[in-house]
């Protein structure tokens, strides 16, 4: 997606007051704008294959059809809603949420609470292709995917494999740093940084940067968080 064009956005939430408030934040800030809203999950996979939407804005608990089963049937068939991406926005954060929702294809997950800036800073990352989860989200999979304590032998052996500059680069993103924040901090150019992360995804053989932040805390590459 070029970046002079605005992301459009579909909110998808069973709360008017929740869609108005997204609403006027995404319509106060330049590059954004909201092409529809949608009060449940079969009228959200109505709306976006019915009109051009980048992302969707996605809540999880809604009547009738819900985002998860909304998620999978809009990622099942790309060519009914092609290039659109689900960007999960709820108040559940726990693992069960998390991995049901990553599972179904979302590519973002963020709790409510974030700030607007925080939030739509996701709408960007998510709208470039890459996948974005909130710290407490990061904390919930890890906590479902890996036994406190314990490292995964195979794990720690593909990690040998990285280079200095890789596993730093994608211990910073399991620490949920985005990759602009990244290049920011290492004063390198977010292509540099892209470029690291997708090869260490290779050799660790992580489909997405979820599947690397498992990885890379299986292998002990940076600490498992504390839960909260």
């Amino acid at each position: 997606m070029s970046d002079a064009l605005p992301i459009r956005v579909l909110l998808a939430d069973d709360q008017s007051l929740i869609r108005m408030g997204l609403r006027g934040v995404l319509e106060s800030e330049p590059g954004f704008t909201v092409v529809g809203e949608a009060g449940d999950g079969a009228a959200a996979v109505q709306a976006v294959r019915a009109g051009d939407v980048d992302i969707v804005l996605m809540d999880l608990r809604m009547p009738g059809v819900d985002g998860i089963e909304a998620t999978r049937q809009l990622t099942a068939d790309p060519g009914a809603s092609p290039g659109v991406a689900i960007l999960v926005l709820t108040t559940f954060e726990t693992d069960e949420y998390v991995l049901r929702a990553l599972t179904a294809g979302a590519r973002g997950y963020l709790g409510k609470d974030a700030d607007p800036e925080v939030l739509l800073a996701a709408i960007r990352v998510v709208a470039r292709g890459s996948t974005l989860l909130s710290p407490r989200a990061t904390r919930a999979l890890i906590a479902r995917a890996i036994t406190p304590g314990a490292l995964d032998p195979r794990a720690a052996e593909a990690l040998a494999t990285l280079t200095g500059r890789e596993r730093e680069i994608a211990g910073l993103a399991a620490r949920g740093l985005t990759n602009g924040e990244i290049a920011e901090r290492l004063v390198i150019s977010p292509f540099t940084v892209k470029t690291h992360i997708n090869r260490a995804m290779a050799k660790l053989g992580a489909r997405d940067r979820a599947a690397l932040v498992i990885a890379l805390h299986a292998g002990g590459a940076v600490e498992i968080p504390p839960t909260q």
